[in-house]
């Protein structure tokens, strides 16, 4: 999760990051059913995907959750990861997993050209302070992706009316608590599929994912984290999975938190 104010001063600021939520246990309960929301979506853009090499291109919900990456090792994938703070990529090697991780800025990956068949980039490239970060991520995931490769990203959806508005005070909501860290420049449908286009992928028009309302469901994620619940009941978890429903609809461009999108590399 970097951002642009220079690899060196974001690096410290994510392991800042990634220390205190080591030590608060901060939203497991939440990391969790976003999980479960991504699984979702998961299994319907790259459930038939074949077994191959997959990068995830951070490690936040790895370390403070179950993460995604089980989800790709039970399908026979190899997973590799990479995240900007050592202390979420050391935290997340923690875990009983198999999945290789490594400290990387993903606009400058220590990987060779063509390495992975999928890359798996889940709320990544919405930290940077501008639009150029996307691009130059963009080119370095193309990069890294064999021909035919798969692309699946989602970022922060700016016509969402809650990420709209935090979008616009960011200092304001963190100062308040509830934006949990730093936040950057993201993409709507259109312009991001025009990117992945430009930068060498076929891309579908992008869908949205994760249309609860958020700004309840963290809340009260945390009441029942302060409970002694830190994982949500089946109850909940289902409740959540009924609103993916509204992904159907015509205003799935407002209500869905995530834009996300399944491109393949061209050769």
């Amino acid at each position: 999760m970097p951002t642009e104010s220079g690899p060196g001063a974001a690096r410290v600021y994510w392991d800042a990051v990634g220390g205190e939520w080591a030590a608060t246990h901060r939203d497991g309960c939440w990391r969790r059913c976003s999980d479960a929301i991504h699984v979702r979506w998961l299994e319907e853009a790259a459930g038939d995907l074949p077994p191959g090499r997959v990068l995830k291109t951070d490690l936040f919900d790895e370390a403070f959750g179950d993460g995604l990456a089980p989800w790709f090792e039970s399908r026979g994938h190899e997973v590799v990861a990479c995240d900007l703070a050592y202390s979420t990529a050391s935290g997340a090697s923690r875990k009983p997993s198999s999945v290789a991780a490594a400290v990387a800025d993903v606009r400058q990956l220590p990987f060779l050209t063509s390495t992975f068949d999928t890359v798996f980039s889940d709320s990544t490239l919405d930290h940077f302070d501008s639009e150029a970060g996307i691009r130059a991520s963009l080119l370095e995931l193309h990069r890294v992706l064999r021909p035919g490769g798969t692309l699946l990203l989602t970022m922060d959806n700016p016509v969402n009316p809650i990420v709209w508005l935090r979008n616009l005070r960011p200092g304001f909501w963190r100062r308040l608590g509830v934006v949990p860290y730093a936040v950057g420049a993201t993409c709507g449908r259109r312009r991001l599929t025009r990117l992945l286009e430009e930068s060498g992928f076929d891309a579908p028009s992008a869908g949205a994912i994760m249309h609860a309302p958020r700004v309840l469901v963290v809340p009260w994620c945390r009441y029942l984290a302060r409970r002694g619940d830190t994982r949500p009941g089946a109850w909940l978890e289902a409740s959540l999975l009924f609103f993916e429903a509204l992904g159907r609809l015509p205003t799935r461009g407002i209500t869905g938190h995530f834009v996300a999108v399944a491109a393949r590399r061209r050769p």
